[in-house]
């Protein structure tokens, strides 16, 4: 069995992404070695791949064509980060309003529809080619070997996934088996669920996990509840990511699971922003993310002040993020970390959280299942939901024209076939949902207490 692993890392997996088109592993290559230049050789690195990129979305890109003309930005004659405060930063409602823009001249057919929605601003329609795709798995396989852990190696996966799977899911399941990775829904945190993952973890004896925060805390804590011992299985590491991620939830994972737990930081969007080294570090994928923090006015921070998160993706030359508002908040870090990479760091991030929603029979489900209904809606411009007891949920709905029969029958039918028939659904037509006192914006609010 011990062939297995690298069987699957260094024959499977590069076939696989050689049939799909992906340079994932020519990325990982360059990643394996660029991580450890200095500090100084990574910005310059960085800079350097921030002109080639600034210069083809100038050449490519109706948008910016435009837009660099309107500025008189040259792209070529840029030195480095700091060039970045001359473009305006980017914002869902303009990517909405400049979609077709956005795409370059002649890229129908290498662009795939994505779409987001998540716990942290409005849902977005956006497309990723082969390029970025590559770049973010690669990014993430070298985050991983961080922990000596691999692709190959046995993964259990607890994530949004559909209870009914499609076609397209199906193949993706077989594909995950050959790969060695078990995939587990979040979004039923029943006791029965919660009794068959731990069984499941057990029986498999996974490597490495990977999954929200807040579930594998809830995983942890059930089993430690039940007196089942997860910590003796040769669990090397936790993954999480997609939410915040508290310190006691760090802590549970770690104590039950018996291993050191390494926050993700990124999205969808915004890519493969930041991950957590062995020393305690997020480092940033320098190479192809560039992070900015700014204060409410626009203007860079110094290393150690919070402001908002600002990403420039430079691997989406066919789609492009250049100065995308993330809505998070978080700090750069001063000084390079102990384990010798040259990436920077980001020090912290605040305010990501998805919380859990509780069904009229006590079965505790991941936020993102009420998210999924509305999010695809295409009459549906903005939501939010707020469980105010277990027999009533409130729904605000922006919706692009009027609040039609046939939409409102189709919300409350999606909410009450995971909160229970007997659930009342109140629908309510909204032109604005303004942001939490925190600034930031929440999908889902469960003022039930989740036992």
């Amino acid at each position: 069995m011990r062939l297995v692993q690298p069987m699957i890392a260094n024959v499977l997996f590069p076939l696989q992404e050689r049939i799909k088109g992906h340079s994932t592993q020519r990325a990982f290559r360059d990643m394996e070695r660029s991580q450890w230049l200095s500090v100084d050789e990574v910005q310059a690195l960085q800079a350097q791949h921030l002109r080639d990129f600034l210069v083809r979305i100038g050449d490519s890109v109706p948008y910016y064509r435009k837009l660099f003309a309107e500025r008189y930005f040259e792209p070529a004659t840029i030195t480095g980060v700091g060039d970045l405060i001359r473009l305006p930063r980017l914002d869902k409602c303009t990517i909405r309003a400049n979609t077709e823009e956005l795409k370059p001249t002649g890229s129908e057919g290498r662009l795939r529809r994505f779409n987001t929605g998540g716990s942290s601003g409005e849902p977005l329609i956006f497309f990723l080619s082969n390029e970025r795709v590559s770049h973010d798995v690669a990014a993430k396989r070298r985050a991983t070997r961080w922990w000596d852990v691999d692709i190959g190696d046995r993964e259990l996966v607890v994530w949004g996934s559909p209870i009914e799977l499609g076609a397209q899911d199906r193949l993706r399941l077989l594909r995950d088996r050959m790969m060695r990775t078990e995939l587990l829904s979040a979004f039923e945190m029943s006791p029965e669920n919660l009794a068959r993952f731990v069984a499941r973890i057990r029986r498999r004896r996974p490597a490495m996990l990977f999954g929200y925060p807040s579930s594998l805390a809830k995983i942890a804590e059930f089993a430690e509840g039940q007196g089942s011992r997860l910590d003796r299985l040769g669990i090397r590491v936790a993954f999480v990511t997609s939410e915040r991620l508290y310190d006691y939830q760090r802590e549970a994972i770690s104590r039950v699971f018996g291993c050191p737990v390494a926050n993700g930081y990124g999205g969808r969007d915004a890519g493969f922003i930041a991950h957590e080294c062995p020393q305690g570090s997020l480092h940033i994928t320098a190479e192809d993310i560039v992070v900015e923090i700014l204060d409410d006015a626009g203007n860079p921070v110094p290393a150690g002040e919070s402001g908002e998160i600002v990403v420039t993706h430079l691997r989406t030359g066919d789609f492009p993020f250049v100065r995308y508002r993330t809505g998070d908040v978080g700090t750069l870090g001063a000084a390079p970390c102990a384990c010798g990479r040259g990436l920077p760091v980001l020090a912290s991030v605040q305010g990501r959280s998805t919380d859990f929603v509780v069904a009229a029979d006590g079965t505790i489900l991941h936020g993102l299942a009420l998210i999924y209904v509305l999010r695809d809606m295409p009459e549906v411009a903005n939501f939010r939901i707020v469980q105010e007891s277990l027999n009533l949920t409130r729904v605000q709905v922006v919706v692009r024209q009027a609040l039609t029969p046939a939409v409102e029958s189709q919300v409350r039918e999606g909410l009450q076939a995971r909160l229970g028939a007997g659930v009342t659904i109140d629908v309510e037509a909204v032109t604005e949902i303004p942001p939490e006192a925190s600034g930031k914006f929440r999908y889902v609010v469960s003022k039930v207490a989740a036992a």
